[in-house]
């Protein structure tokens, strides 16, 4: 009997021993009631007062610490300019939730210490793919389009436009906004200095607008909230070709209950493209040498006011001011008919104004979490293209001007509620409308062309809800979204009949997500979604005013566009490793009535080529995605990444059922190599396949990089220099082979050095105001 009770006791022993607990909580400002990031968390013995084991607030202020193998201890908090705090803990439970832990701040304001990562990394959250932007990216250039290239998933072509998983509708948002700005214009004018992270929202949410067939990708850009008087500075210079420059300047000022910012940045400079286009049943070619000089202003100026500690209010207004002169000199030959050469002066002149203003009010009731949110947003854009073109040669083309008047208003209302159910559950719920207003005219002095005038009303109202919930190992999120969309336009052209189209839609978009993580130190993590999407066709493909058009080629919009709708279904895997990270992805889609490109020729002119939009037939896309980050010595790190697309694609082209599978690769490859404390090398390479489409097939495009990164003064400065496409190899390249059979190879001004200086100034600790969590948005006190 006693061999059997010190058996039984030696039993309770080892599993008492064996015995873990986990910890998890909140650390806030006790004055403002704001959550505090990169808090440090210390467990502590309370027996010895020695340290146990640790770890640090997360960008919400939430921390989790398990395996503590004691379950009466002390927790410390620790941050820069606050007094350090001490809790016991004493319970028996396995898993105990403190709640907000409220420290203060100490009397001494200490400087501020900035630590930028040196390397990127990838994180895979429950309906998204967050990119950290390090060193290593915004090295790669001035602006966040010579970045955008080296994200994995996403591609950036010769004419600036970007695309996600090889299709080309995504939406753009800055901070979780919209912006009437073109994604190709807009990601010229943010410094890629600017940047904090790129989420990759391939499968968004309910609470997501749910335009984008692709997905969202939303640019985070770093906000300015410390105490006192603060900025930053900004100063890049590209020379090939041609020279460009860029800088930005941003100042913040917080003090009581006020936090008061405000941002410039410019760039202005001349970009080339150069090539050729030739057609082989005419025997023709046409040749091309462009020059492109861009000038960008863009002003934000706002404010937070923290009325109390259940009360924000905030205000900013974003002004940009665009101006483009774009000069093209066009030779057309023709091999067995010299006589018919021609030329063709073209020179086009945009300019245009952006105004946003938007408004803001939050309110926290008692409950951690729970609150209800307000904000209106307006933006005003007025612009004016006017294109000359002028004729040499034999060509019965005379003379002619064309004059464009652009002006368009977006008005977005939305209410936002969420409440905290439980300490493992969470509502969402959301109101909201959007209106928008666009009115066109389109003049001429061409004897063979009409004027015109084009609007377009477009009115969309939701509601969505969403409900998440994590039990043990497991995390889900469920959500629907509804939607009443109603649209109006007419065209209407001298000497012929009045154009009007009608579409009033009303569709469900729901989405699931259920992310896995099996061990408690979440190396591992697998995430499933399911997702409804629309497409609605964009102003640039129903605006039936010529966008541009050459002496061969013409591009407009079709009016009478209807949306294309996808499901989509999604797996991603992520491995931590004790180096790095490794993520896998696997997706695919159905696309019913799928928007393309289209072209035929002018039945008024032969000669010419016209770029239209159609709906084609329902389509198949699939693909598997690959991105890892390591480290495998204390000098050398890198990101690489690789990407295989394959779309089915079906329509009517000149009256013949056409099929085409396309199948895309991406390949990229970004060393890191430390040669001391502050000096620093990159090496990177891009590879993208050919891709065949209904009427043509894009050659494939290769290009590698090299730069260099200089750290000074304690890390608040930065010099880079990059040289750019080294062998010149980057290029736009493709072959028709239906309705018209044509060869083209474009190159831009890509082979350039970039020489680049950001510096850090001013003081203060950091404060991390809570921003409206609506998209994550990081809005106020970035650079947009």
């Amino acid at each position: 009997m006693k061999q059997i009770l010190t058996l039984i006791f030696c039993t309770i022993s080892c599993f008492c021993f064996a015995q873990t607990y986990t910890i998890s909580g909140k650390i806030a400002d006790k004055n403002t009631k704001e959550t505090i990031p990169y808090a440090t968390v210390i467990i502590k013995s309370k027996t010895n007062n020695k340290t146990i084991t640790g770890g640090i607030t997360d960008d919400k202020g939430t921390f989790e610490i398990s395996k503590i193998p004691v379950n009466d201890f002390f927790v410390e908090v620790q941050f820069i300019g606050y007094k350090t705090i001490t809790k016991e803990v004493k319970n028996n439970k396995r898993k105990t939730n403190l709640g907000t832990l409220f420290i203060e701040e100490s009397a001494q304001v200490l400087d501020e210490v900035s630590i930028v990562a040196e390397r990127s990394t990838i994180e895979q959250k429950i309906d998204r793919k967050v990119i950290n932007v390090g060193k290593d990216l915004t090295t790669a250039g001035a602006t966040a389009s010579d970045i955008m290239g080296n994200i994995p998933s996403v591609s950036v072509n010769q004419d600036g436009e970007i695309a996600l998983r090889g299709n080309e509708n995504v939406r753009v948002l800055i901070d979780g906004k919209p912006t009437n700005i073109e994604a190709s214009q807009l990601l010229q004018q943010i410094p890629s200095a600017s940047i904090k992270k790129i989420e990759l929202i391939t499968s968004p949410s309910a609470k997501y607008n749910p335009e984008g067939m692709s997905g969202i990708i939303n640019i985070v850009l770093h906000k300015n909230a410390k105490l006192g008087f603060n900025g930053n500075i900004n100063l890049g210079l590209t020379q090939g070709e041609k020279t460009r420059f860029n800088g930005s300047l941003g100042l913040n000022y917080r003090t009581g209950k006020f936090n008061i910012y405000g941002n410039y940045g410019n760039s202005f400079g001349k970009n080339t493209l150069k090539g050729s286009v030739v057609r082989f049943i005419e025997n023709s070619a046409q040749h091309q040498d462009n020059v492109v000089d861009n000038t960008s202003h863009l002003y934000k100026i706002g404010v937070d006011y923290f009325i109390n500690d259940k009360n924000t209010m905030s205000f900013y207004t974003n002004q940009n001011v665009f101006k483009s002169d774009f000069m093209s000199d066009i030779d057309v030959t023709y091999t067995n008919n010299p006589s018919n050469n021609f030329f063709q002066d073209y020179t086009f002149n945009k300019n245009n104004t952006s105004k946003t203003y938007n408004f803001d009010f939050k309110h926290d009731f008692d409950k951690d979490g729970h609150n209800i949110e307000l904000e209106v947003d307006y933006n005003d854009y007025e612009g004016d293209n006017i294109t000359d073109f002028t004729f040499a040669g034999n060509t019965s083309n005379t003379d002619y001007r064309d004059i464009i008047l652009d002006n368009r208003k977006n008005t977005t209302i939305n209410l936002d509620y969420v409440n905290p159910l439980s300490e493992t559950s969470t509502l969402e719920i959301g109101l909201e409308s959007r209106f928008r207003r666009t009115d066109n005219s389109y003049q001429t002095t061409s004897t063979t062309l009409n004027n015109s005038m084009f609007t377009y009303d477009r009115d969309i109202y939701s509601f969505y809800t969403t409900f998440k919930q994590n039990f043990d190992k497991w995390t889900y999120q469920i959500g629907a979204r509804l939607e009443d969309y109603k649209v109006n336009s007419q065209f209407i052209e001298t000497n012929q009949n009045r154009n009007v189209f009608e579409d009033k839609l009303f569709n469900i978009y729901p989405s699931a997500f259920v992310k896995y993580t099996p061990d408690e130190e979440k190396k591992n993590s697998y995430q499933l979604s399911i997702s409804r999407r629309v497409d609605r066709p964009g102003l640039n493909q129903v605006n039936p005013i010529r966008a541009w058009n050459t002496s061969q080629i013409i591009a407009i919009g079709n009016m009478r566009l209807n949306p294309q709708f996808t499901n989509s279904i999604e797996f991603n895997y992520t491995r931590k490793l004790e180096k790095g990270s490794l993520t896998l992805g696997t997706f695919y889609r159905r696309i019913k009535d799928e928007i393309n490109r289209i072209g035929y020729f002018d039945s008024n002119d032969p000669t010419k080529l016209v770029l239209d939009y159609d709906n084609f037939d329902d389509n198949n896309a699939y693909g598997f995605e690959l991105a890892a980050n390591y480290k495998p010595l204390s000098w050398w790190n890198f990101n690489t990444s690789f990407d295989i697309f394959s779309r089915k694609q079906k329509g009517d082209i000149e009256n013949e059922q056409v099929e085409v599978t396309n199948t895309a690769t991406n390949f990229r490859m970004n060393h890191n190599f430390k040669a001391t404390k502050d000096l620093t090398f990159q090496l990177f390479g891009i590879y993208s396949g050919k891709q065949k489409i209904l009427q043509y097939e894009l050659k494939d495009n290769y290009y590698i990089n090299a730069g260099a990164r200089y750290n000074f003064a304690q890390g608040k400065g930065t010099l880079s220099l990059n040289f750019n496409d080294i062998f010149r190899t980057q290029r736009f390249a493709f072959e028709s082979y239906r309705t018209v059979f044509q060869r083209g190879d474009l190159r831009r001004d890509s082979r350039t050095v970039y020489f680049g200086l950001s510096y850090r100034f001013g003081g203060g600790k950091n404060k991390a105001l809570k921003r409206k969590k609506r998209d994550n948005n990081e809005k106020r006190g970035g650079f947009l």
